[in-house]
């Protein structure tokens, strides 16, 4: 019984590996969207909340279904992100340099999210 239950759990786990990563282009799209209308100079609290709350769901989500990497560079741009809510406010520059860092991640996740994370924009 043990040898059908693991094999019906990495059959399932399989699975829902498959379904994340056809979600995946859709889900850096929502993320591209939202960059694109995010001015750093008035950031809008409902687009901060959004894009929270995809990089929270990439970052637990993507670390369940074999994307550690992808994970991983997405809790740490939650993270600044997170950090950034706690002040009353966020100088443009710092919103730009934080949007450049998103900018890289959504192209290396489009282009191959199991691969080397880049170290600069040049690598995409």
């Amino acid at each position: 019984m043990s040898d059908t239950v693991d094999a019906e759990f990495f059959t399932r786990l399989s699975e829902l590996n498959d379904k994340f990563a056809a979600s995946l282009p859709h889900t850096l799209g929502r993320l591209a969207e939202a960059r694109a209308a995010f001015d750093p100079t008035r950031p809008e609290a409902a687009l901060v909340d959004e894009m929270h709350a995809i990089l929270h769901t990439l970052a637990g989500s993507a670390a369940t279904f074999g994307f550690r990497v992808l994970g991983t560079q997405a809790r740490v741009l939650e993270q600044r992100l997170r950090v950034f809510t706690t002040f009353d406010a966020v100088l443009p520059a710092d919103w730009e340099a934080w949007l450049a860092e998103l900018d890289v991640y959504v192209a290396w996740g489009r282009n191959d999210p199991k691969s080397a994370y880049p170290n600069d924009e040049a690598a995409i």
